[in-house]
């Protein structure tokens, strides 16, 4: 890959490259950039940005900054800075304006932020003039984590005289259309393995044995912990769909495999994330539960095994995830666990991804260790919340799978799976209403009364259910009736932000779209009076023809 993209970056091409998982992405771009820079004919002042770097996730950003910074050590002249999430964006505007970024290694939420902060100082738009390469790292994930609109204002920034390279394992359809929208006739470069893969178009390392093993929902926790049992010595990544699943097995990993590190990773940690991450990568062994916030571009040394407790929502994910091992042409082993009623996945990845597997039969002599999950749960209120969680969030998970003729809903085994999460009771959810489970036997044990063991959360529930009762006397002994809330708080945040994006719009005097007018204005007395019916239809017309002419005047928006 390295040979045939560096000389093509450098003699000023476009280039989308393709290639193997492990094959050396990262010094395919990180090597043309400094060259490209080093050729420049004015030397780059403190302020001015020669190059920036965008990946998904803060953990490839953290790593390919490190690479980077191998480099940079021998050339002073040049600084580079890190811009991504979980930290104050303030603390970055202060260390840009003092050290300055001639290389930037981004996330695109925390690139874009920065694009916007003229009103602290940074004018990071004139910065970006003098730019003369982009790389947009795993760029199909880039597309497929929701980051078109920040990448598509990040490139509306830029200037059009630039080299871009795009690096992935899997190209998409959407890929393809950024290839067309961002690159000016592009090289494209597809690495394959060598010898018969070569013709296969493998798409995973051929040092890299695949395993799959077929078991029961209420199976796979046992054999997941014998497995890590037996193989106590080594690194391990394990893989679950959600971050509620991470949250509760992680735990339950923890309680029960005695002197291995255990640590948890997944997106929905802020500040933890990149300690997690740097102190996991040192370590010789161990095991890290994570979700797919991991399986892209990360190289953690030494990984011998990748567990897939779940299968993951993709075809192309199964393969990064995978590629987490046999990396630089090292060995490495995958296995993934699935339900008898998944067996044809095996089959539709060796079309689809090119993916030859074996069977691994399960394991005998097992010990069932769910009876503990349950006392665990019985014990702390904490453990019980995080598995009802875990469910919930798996069977909506399971739902939403992009293969979904091979992982149906309708066929899950329900009794099964929540004998598998070592749940007490059944939990309510619209995707089990109206259905019976013969087969799972909740614990007769009432789940209220099950405490935290931490004393201030449980003070803290105590005094929720005091008021609840209280209401209840209030109410005529009937109980006050809650609409659920959603644990998720996408919408909300959805929300927040269009209402944020509105307003700018004004500020800045550009053009707003009637929704987000209509947005600006959701919250207005004038809206609560019209649904009340306290004014007309034409009235409230008349008033927001009005307060709109009003804001053209002051903002000169349209």
């Amino acid at each position: 890959l390295q040979s045939a993209t560096i000389p093509l970056f450098m003699s000023n091409k476009d280039v989308a490259a393709e290639a193997v998982t492990g094959s050396g992405k990262t010094l395919a771009f990180v090597i043309p950039i400094l060259e490209i820079l080093l050729r420049r004919e004015e030397k780059l002042k403190k302020m001015q940005v020669g190059a920036i770097i965008i990946t998904p996730t803060r953990e490839l950003a953290i790593q390919i900054e490190e690479v980077l910074s191998h480099f940079t050590k021998h050339f002073p002249r040049f600084s580079q800075i890190l811009l991504i999430g979980g930290r104050n964006p303030m603390e970055d505007v202060e260390k840009f304006k003092e050290q300055g970024g001639n290389i930037i290694v981004a996330t695109p939420g925390r690139l874009e932020d920065l694009f916007r902060r003229k009103a602290d100082g940074l004018d990071l738009a004139s910065c970006v003039k003098s730019l003369d390469v982009l790389v947009l790292d795993e760029a199909d994930r880039l597309l497929d984590m929701g980051f078109e609109a920040s990448l598509n204002t990040i490139l509306d920034f830029l200037p059009k005289q630039r080299r871009t390279g795009l690096f992935s394992a899997t190209q998409t359809q959407e890929v393809e259309n950024l290839v067309r929208a961002g690159l000016r006739n592009p090289v494209r470069i597809a690495v394959k393995e060598k010898g018969v893969a070569a013709s296969n178009t493998q798409k995973t390392p051929t040092r890299l044995e695949n395993y799959y093993m077929i078991c029961k929902a209420d199976e796979k926790f046992n054999q997941l912990v014998h497995f890590l049992r037996q193989h106590r010595q080594e690194k391990h990544l394990v893989f679950f769909s959600t971050c509620a699943c991470v949250e509760y097995y992680g735990k339950a990993l923890e309680s029960l495999i005695k002197q291995v590190k255990i640590m948890s990773i997944h997106g929905k940690m802020k500040h933890k994330r990149n300690k997690i991450f740097t102190e996991f990568r040192k370590l010789p062994g161990g095991i890290l539960a994570c979700t797919d916030v991991m399986a892209r571009g990360i190289d953690i040394p030494e990984v011998h095994w990748v567990l897939q407790y779940d299968p993951p929502s993709s075809a192309s994910a199964f393969v990064h995830r995978c590629g987490r091992t046999a990396r630089i042409g090292k060995g490495g082993s995958a296995l993934v666990f699935l339900l008898p009623m998944e067996e044809s996945y095996i089959n539709f990845l060796s079309i689809n991804q090119k993916c030859p597997m074996q069977e691994m039969k399960p394991q005998t002599n097992v010990s069932d260790l769910l009876p503990k999950l349950k006392s665990m749960a019985l014990a702390d209120r904490a453990v019980f919340e995080k598995g009802m969680k875990a469910f919930v969030s798996y069977v909506q998970a399971y739902a939403k799978h992009e293969c979904n003729l091979i992982f149906r809903i309708k066929d899950l085994d329900f009794a099964s799976l929540a004998k598998g999460f070592a749940l007490l009771k059944m939990p309510r959810m619209p995707e089990l209403r109206g259905k019976c489970f013969p087969d799972f036997t909740p614990v007769a044990v009432n789940t209220d009364s099950i405490s935290f063991k931490d004393k201030n959360r449980e003070k803290q529930r105590q005094k929720q259910l005091e008021q609840q009762r209280k209401e209840r006397e209030e109410n005529g002994g009937k109980k006050k009736f809650i609409k659920n809330k959603a644990w998720s708080k996408q919408k909300a945040k959805r929300e927040k932000k269009k209402k944020v994006t509105a307003k700018r719009k004004l500020e800045e005097g550009s053009d707003i779209e009637d929704e987000d007018m209509e947005e600006l204005l959701n919250d207005t007395r004038l809206l609560k009076r019209l649904k009340k019916g306290k004014i007309t239809e034409e009235e409230f017309e008349k008033r927001v023809t009005s307060s709109q002419s009003r804001l053209k005047a002051e903002t000169g928006a349209d």
